[in-house]
């Protein structure tokens, strides 16, 4: 959809999901910052196109950390931590 992949399309209610399985908080201080220094940008490029589309759209992340390091930079982000990990 507008050139991006959605991992996932959560059916009857027309969101589209973005599913980061990173082991966040087994990186260090300096990888943890550019994770979302480079994450944030593209979660809303994705958010924004879902929208045009008339989606939602929502992030699903392994831990509580990356969740509040993401909600940090883009309070605006619907995340929801899954426990998924890689």
């Amino acid at each position: 959809m507008g050139g991006k992949r959605f991992d996932a399309l959560q059916v009857g209610v027309r969101v589209l999901w973005e599913i980061k399985t990173h082991r966040f908080d087994a990186y260090s201080d300096f990888i943890q910052r550019q994770t979302i220094l480079e994450q944030v940008p593209l979660l809303q490029e994705e958010r924004d196109i879902a929208e045009a589309c008339g989606y939602g759209f929502v992030v699903g992340v392994s831990t509580q950390a990356h969740k509040d390091a993401l909600l940090q930079r883009d309070p605006r982000l619907d995340i929801v931590v899954t426990g998924c990990m890689r």
